[in-house]
């Protein structure tokens, strides 16, 4: 199959469905997980280091950079824990993947004007919307993830193993919690990826269109490259604060009423991540977190828009 068409010549002539759009949203999807996420792994235990918070509760303090973290579980954990808690990303975004970009596209097609454009207020809200819906569907699958994440960490510190796959995880928080305690940090989780989308779909779109219309580019893999690095900037910069409170409250160990015990909810947590470590704790992670999402950006609009034209459908 050619890649990167030009997408005024598309490989094939097939449908351009609801249902294909949101199946090559997934594939694009994990593509770029599987090849990026030792970003997140890293930015997850980056974000749960010096926490105070758990510090009071027996854990270990820790004041790591990102390269030394990462080799660090590597070097201590093995090189495959570096993807450990892949298989639930995959399901989250078999989830979220495909119905953020549908949502985001229905709603775009209600928004534009006469031109075909839409303005950035409407890309904003859209991205916002598309991403709150989506990730409340799929919250449980992060739920599980972080757990994964942050295990090789318990372990070091000389906490017994609690599981052994994600099978494991699953069963193991309904017993902790219930059914509602899957959706334990959904709250931040939802702003988290609110935000990120209101980046990474609003930005990629505004800026591919702005490079087509105003600009006079095709639209090629130029174009897609330079969204897609905007996109990733952008999703960082508004969703890492977010991201770590979803993160700390979803890794916070839980007592006998299902319920956390470092942190009362989103508030409390904001309050003590910058009473006891500043402002900038808010930050934690953002290197990775960047360098995920840049790439992440890169390979999943990339790889749906070649996928799309190869199928003989439409780009984004």
């Amino acid at each position: 199959m050619p890649v990167l068409r030009n997408a005024d010549h598309p490989a094939a002539s097939a449908t351009d469905s609801v249902y294909a759009r949101y199946l090559v949203a997934v594939l694009g999807a994990w593509a770029a997980e599987a090849a990026t996420y030792p970003f997140d792994l890293t930015k997850t235990r980056l974000q749960i280091q010096s926490e105070v918070a758990a510090a009071k509760h027996g854990f270990k303090l820790e004041n790591h950079g990102m390269i030394k973290t990462a080799v660090g579980i590597a070097k201590h954990e093995g090189v495959l824990k570096l993807w450990s808690g892949l298989m639930p990303m995959f399901q989250r975004h078999a989830i979220y993947s495909g119905s953020r970009l549908i949502i985001y596209e229905q709603f775009r097609g209600y928004c534009k004007d006469e031109n075909g454009k839409v303005s950035l207020g409407a890309a904003s809200v859209g991205g916002l919307a598309a991403g709150s819906l989506a990730q409340l569907i799929a919250s449980p699958t992060d739920l599980v993830k972080i757990q994964m994440q942050a295990e090789g960490r318990r372990i070091l510190q000389g906490k017994p193993p609690r599981f052994s796959n994600c099978r494991q995880v699953y069963v193991m928080l309904y017993a902790e919690s219930g059914i509602t305690g899957f959706w334990r940090g959904a709250i931040p989780n939802v702003q988290r990826a609110a935000l990120v989308n209101m980046g990474d779909l609003a930005a990629y779109d505004l800026t591919k269109q702005f490079l087509i219309r105003e600009c006079g580019m095709a639209d090629t893999a130029l174009v897609h490259s330079a969204a897609a690095f905007t996109a990733g900037f952008v999703a960082a910069v508004v969703g890492t604060p977010a991201d770590v409170l979803k993160t700390r409250l979803m890794n916070q160990p839980v007592g006998p009423d299902g319920r956390g015990t470092l942190y009362r909810g989103m508030i409390d947590c904001l309050q003590q991540s910058v009473r006891n470590e500043g402002l900038l704790s808010l930050y934690k992670g953002f290197l990775p977190l960047w360098m995920r999402l840049g790439p992440w950006a890169l390979i999943n609009w990339i790889a749906f828009e070649n996928i799309m034209l190869a199928i003989g459908g439409h780009t984004f």
